[in-house]
C-alpha cells in the first residue's frame, strides 16, 4: 500500500467511529476536518495543533490523536513534539503529510458524516 491509501484507510476508520454519533457531535467533528487544513496553510503546522489542542472541543481534539495516528504517532502530543523539534525540511514534508491526511478526513466528513464545507459548529 502507497502513503495515500495508508491514510485513506486510517481516516475512513477513525471517521466511521462516529457515523452514529449524534449531529452536534458529527459536524463538530466534521467542521474541523475541514478547517484544520485551512488553519494549516496559514498560521503553521505548529500553530494549528496548539489551537486546536487548547480551544478545540473534546470531539476536534479527538482529530487530532485520530490524524497523530494516521501519521504514525502515538497522539497529539507526539505529533505536536515532533513538528517542534523537527529540521526544517522534516517540518516541511511533517506538514505536507499531515495536509495529504487531511484531504482523506474532509472526504470522509463529507460522505459518511454529511459534513459540508463551511458549516459551522455550535
Amino acid at each position: 500500500m502507497n502513503m495515500q491509501q495508508i491514510y485513506a484507510q486510517s481516516a475512513y476508520e477513525n471517521v466511521k467511529q462516529y457515523e452514529d454519533a449524534d449531529k452536534k457531535v458529527r459536524k463538530a467533528y466534521g467542521s474541523m476536518a475541514h478547517k484544520l487544513p485551512v488553519l494549516v496553510r496559514q498560521a503553521g503546522l505548529i500553530q494549528a495543533i496548539a489551537y486546536v489542542a487548547t480551544r478545540g472541543k473534546d470531539v476536534q481534539k479527538q482529530l487530532l490523536d485520530h490524524l497523530a495516528k494516521t501519521l504514525g504517532f502515538e497522539g497529539r502530543d507526539a505529533l505536536y513534539h515532533q513538528a517542534r523539534t523537527a529540521s526544517l525540511q522534516e517540518y516541511m514534508l511533517l506538514t505536507r503529510q499531515t495536509l495529504w491526511a487531511l484531504e482523506w478526513y474532509k472526504r470522509f466528513a463529507q460522505s459518511i458524516l454529511g459534513v459540508e464545507p463551511g458549516e459551522e459548529d455550535e
